[in-house]
């Protein structure tokens, strides 16, 4: 079994359906062994506890550098041996030197069609503004390794979403959530710990499944 670390800061929707992904057997070969916050007041901690899964805060402005929070992230992550990260809604930078210790074994979802509204801050409610400011038809998730560029990484999994008339910024991150980024979050993180994931040139393939 693989030990997973989740990342978050907010109220840990994804987390909660990775946890309930997890309940019900559907994240074959790994598990979560450690939630992140960066923030002491997130309810996904209050979601973690819920579930028995060691909890841990670590804030950014409590360190004096990048390099001391990054020692401290990386130290925390070598304790739990942990081989998957996954970055729920972790709205702290992940800086290079950690990506480059875990090279694609770091997961993010984001709420869109990689590369439509995405990069640097691109996140949250902004992202589903400016794609109702845009007038697209179409909006989804994406679930992408992590590398140096901000969601520039090789791309897992996409799911679309409709966008509806009368759509606000409120009602199409629902939608977002529920018919994709809940789905696409748990598959990806299974397809890892089942060891299907590979990548070449910047691109996944997911072994078993036609192209």
């Amino acid at each position: 079994m693989l030990n997973i670390a989740v990342l978050v800061s907010g109220g840990g929707t994804n987390l909660q359906a990775l946890i309930d992904a997890q309940s019900s057997g559907k994240i074959k070969g790994g598990q979560i062994v450690l939630v992140v916050s960066s923030n002491p007041s997130a309810y996904a901690l209050e979601r973690a506890k819920k579930a028995n899964i060691p909890t841990k805060v670590l804030r950014r402005k409590d360190f004096k550098t990048q390099e001391d929070y990054d020692s401290a992230l990386l130290g925390l992550l070598e304790s739990y041996q942990i081989s998957l990260v996954v970055l729920a809604g972790f709205l702290t930078i992940i800086s290079e030197n950690v990506v480059s210790h875990y090279p694609n074994r770091i997961m993010n979802i984001h709420p869109s069609l990689i590369p439509s509204f995405c990069g640097e801050g691109y996140y949250g409610l902004r992202v589903h503004e400016e794609a109702l400011k845009r007038g697209v038809k179409v909006t989804g998730a994406t679930v992408h390794f992590v590398n140096e560029v901000c969601d520039g990484g090789p791309i897992i999994l996409q799911k679309a979403v409709a966008v509806q008339q009368g759509d606000t910024p409120q009602t199409l991150q629902r939608r977002v959530m529920e018919q994709a980024e809940w789905e696409l979050l748990p598959r990806a993180v299974s397809l890892f710990c089942e060891g299907r994931l590979t990548v070449e040139n910047g691109i996944v393939t997911i072994k078993g499944e036609e192209q």
